[in-house]
């Protein structure tokens, strides 16, 4: 059996009061999330354009322009992270597998309010439940 010494009950409350400060001065800091910001190159049949357009702007998309290559348009948008998932699977079935893109980093961007506290939300449900 572990013995407590005055130096471990010491220690133990040293960092129970630390980690209740820095809980404190975290949540009066008002904190933000921050995701990743995808720079895209999406390029397609221009027949097909328009479906591709709903489905980025459904995506949270911020189209920057619209280029033409002969019967293709190339698509050039900032699009979150996490709204990419399965969007190569998308893309290949709205354009019958003519249309590709590319990804690059582009930048940290603040997750909006809404889509935040959600997040949050449902978080903070999951460690009540934990």
């Amino acid at each position: 059996m572990a013995r407590c010494t005055r130096w471990t009950a010491t220690t133990s409350a040293s960092r129970s009061l630390g980690l209740q400060a820095f809980r404190e001065a975290f949540n009066n800091a008002d904190p933000q999330l921050m995701e990743p910001i995808q720079e895209l190159e999406v390029r397609v049949p221009a027949d097909l354009m328009g479906d591709v357009m709903t489905d980025l702007q459904g995506r949270r998309s911020i189209v920057m322009g619209v280029d033409s290559s002969g019967r293709y348009q190339i698509i050039k948008t900032l699009t979150p992270l996490s709204e990419l998932d399965r969007y190569s699977t998308t893309l290949r079935s709205l354009t019958q597998g003519r249309g590709t893109y590319s990804e690059k980093f582009h930048a940290y961007q603040q997750v909006p309010s809404e889509l935040q506290h959600k997040l949050v939300s449902s978080h903070k449900e999951e460690e009540v439940a934990a």
